[in-house]
């Protein structure tokens, strides 16, 4: 069967044969592998690209350990998920970051004035989720590594500045930038290369910001949900944490022991449309093969009903595993 490689794959091998550096070869390895065609012709190319993945992030692992450190442009995902800020220079990423973590960055009214990705948790009720400073999205700035760390985020955040007169301008090509390293961003996704993002309107106290607002939800209108924020002022700030958990595609749910209390402080997160069944093998793995049944709570609709294995969960569920 012919491979029928795309043109997108094919710019992603000729970054790989021309990467110099090891994190510039893996975030085009990671493209390849997000872009070649899925069928029996390719399976044989599929395993050659996920082996090479995997010895070069073992080769890098093996670096890291010999010089008792890690690559800077490495973040380990924590909480219930990792979100990546991007966008061009000066649309407030960084203000924005300080505003909803406890992360210092360097705020600055110049560009570039982040050079390396900082994280930081927010809180959301009681999950945290990681946001990831980065630099600027823009032809000469932009790396390999940079694109990595979007590429394998949960979700993204795509910052905008509500005080710029060439708003729709800068947007734009920050979405073609990202799109020419592979990188799509939707509000739900269908294919690989499609990452899920919501667009974040920073600066909204600025003079003029509300009419560049209107023009930027036309100009995105269909594909990402806007919200409105300014992280000076901290306004929208309650709005955008509810809105970047929902943007995860994850819920909470709640282990109740038999004859228990639930346990509401700390709840398993599971992504969006997983059954019992998933909760049980969250909760311990051992309850995958001997779960008999479930009972359930939610809000008003179930109060301790038995559920089959394959019942779907929603935020906030209590599940009560019965081996």
């Amino acid at each position: 069967m012919p491979a029928n490689l795309t043109p997108q794959f094919m710019a992603a091998d000729k970054k790989f044969k021309s990467a110099t550096t090891p994190a510039d070869k893996l975030a085009a390895l990671e493209e390849m592998l997000s872009t070649i065609p899925k069928h029996k012709g390719t399976e044989k190319m599929q395993a050659d690209i996920k082996r090479r993945i995997a010895k070069l992030r073992n080769e890098t692992q093996r670096r890291r350990g010999a010089a008792r450190g890690k690559p800077f442009y490495q973040v380990d995902k924590e909480g219930a998920g990792q979100i990546a800020l991007v966008g061009a220079p000066n649309t407030g990423k960084s203000m924005l970051l300080a505003a909803l973590t406890n992360a210092e960055p360097e705020v600055a009214d110049y560009p570039f004035a982040t050079r390396v990705p900082l994280p930081g948790m927010m809180a959301f009720e009681n999950v945290q989720i990681q946001l990831v400073d980065l630099p600027p999205i823009t032809e000469e700035s932009a790396e390999g590594w940079l694109y990595g760390i979007i590429r394998n985020a949960h979700a993204a955040l795509l910052v905008v500045d509500l005080g710029s007169e060439d708003l729709i301008a800068e947007t734009e090509r920050v979405l073609q930038l990202l799109a020419q390293a592979n990188i799509h961003l939707v509000a739900e996704p269908h294919e690989p290369q499609q990452k899920r993002a919501l667009l974040v309107a920073n600066k909204l106290d600025v003079k003029g910001a509300a009419d560049r607002l209107g023009m930027m939800r036309e100009f995105i209108a269909d594909r990402l949900p806007v919200i409105p924020v300014s992280a000076e002022a901290e306004t929208g700030l309650d709005s955008l944490r509810e809105a970047s958990f929902r943007l995860l595609g994850v819920i909470r749910v709640y282990s109740k022991p038999p004859g228990r209390k639930a346990d509401n402080s700390t709840p398993f997160i599971l992504s969006r449309g997983s059954t019992a069944l998933d909760a049980a093998e969250a909760i311990h793995k051992d309850f995958v093969e001997k779960l008999k049944f479930a009972r359930l709570w939610r809000r008003d609709a179930y109060q301790g009903q038995m559920v089959g294995r394959d019942h779907v969960l929603e935020d906030g569920d209590v599940i009560e595993i019965h081996a």
